[in-house]
């Protein structure tokens, strides 16, 4: 474990991420970058963007309060200075999409009111189940919760987003580019630290898969939410077709995205996030628990 550990220690953090791909950035990008006109001017296409920046804020923020909250749990003191910089990271991120959120227009004094207004109440509850875990001090439960299914599920919508907007959006890109590299050093720390763990707690598994099978659901009624009866569907046809005009394409595990009606949209991210959460568990010696469909 000890080797394993070094690999997660506070000075790789600094070299890969501040002194690294952070580098010269502000807010996670270039600073001369901006939001594109077009998301600004159109009233339908700023709002579709702040309802979906909240959502990022609000996972961002549950995943701020259930690493700092298992520092204290974790059992030795590798595993507490990750979390250490997982904390830091997830605080950047919570700043990062704030900060976008002003960047959309959202006066600082109205975020709290923006962020209860917008918040799906799927993904409210998603937070609940996990930081209930992280309250109890369970850190076996609550880092499969954190690193595997959150970390999991954020790494996937991350990507997806970023095939989105790479063509049309460089500053929202660059801006997800940073997290997706955080989100794949805290999923591989899940991996790697809970796998002995479970060995050495067998008693938790079944509990541990559980939290897995309640917390997909909540994700999935999340997915569903945003996707189905989208009243900006006809705003992003027409972003779809300008950018097939210009040649821009959005392939994602295969697809192409801009090809894609909403809900098959929706079909591809779960199935994807699902697939990586039974490799990952299996990897750790858990059984995936397959969820309810909303």
């Amino acid at each position: 474990m000890v080797d394993f550990l070094s690999a997660y220690s506070i000075q790789k953090w600094l070299e890969s991420c501040p002194q690294g791909y952070l580098e010269n950035t502000v807010f996670g990008h270039p600073p001369e970058e901006k939001e594109p006109e077009l998301l600004l001017s159109n009233p339908v296409l700023r709002e579709e963007t702040i309802r979906a920046t909240v959502q990022l804020v609000v996972g961002e923020r549950c995943a701020l309060a259930a690493s700092s909250g298992l520092i204290n749990a974790a059992p030795d003191e590798g595993s507490k200075r990750f979390l250490a910089t997982q904390t830091l990271d997830e605080a950047r991120h919570v700043e990062i999409f704030s900060q976008r959120l002003y960047d959309l227009g959202v006066r600082k004094e109205d975020l709290e009111g923006v962020l209860s207004q917008y918040a799906n109440k799927n993904l409210v509850k998603f937070a609940e189940v996990l930081l209930e875990k992280v309250d109890k001090k369970d850190f076996v439960a609550g880092v499969v919760g954190q690193n595997i299914v959150l970390e999991g599920m954020a790494f996937s919508v991350f990507e997806m987003m970023h095939a989105l907007n790479q063509g049309m959006n460089p500053k929202f890109a660059h801006t997800l580019s940073g997290t997706i590299a955080d989100e794949r050093r805290h999923v591989g720390f899940g991996e790697n630290r809970i796998g002995s763990l479970i060995k050495e707690f067998p008693e938790k598994k079944a509990e541990v898969e559980k939290l897995q099978k309640d917390m997909s659901y909540h994700m999935l009624a999340t997915f569903a939410d945003l996707f189905r009866n989208n009243r900006a569907r006809p705003e992003f046809e027409k972003l779809g077709a300008q950018a097939r005009e210009r040649g821009i394409s959005a392939e994602w595990h295969g697809v192409e995205l801009r090809e894609m009606q909403p809900e098959d949209i929706e079909k591809v991210l779960s199935e994807t996030v699902l697939k990586e959460f039974k490799v990952r568990l299996e990897r750790i010696g858990l059984a995936y628990q397959t969820p309810s469909r909303p």
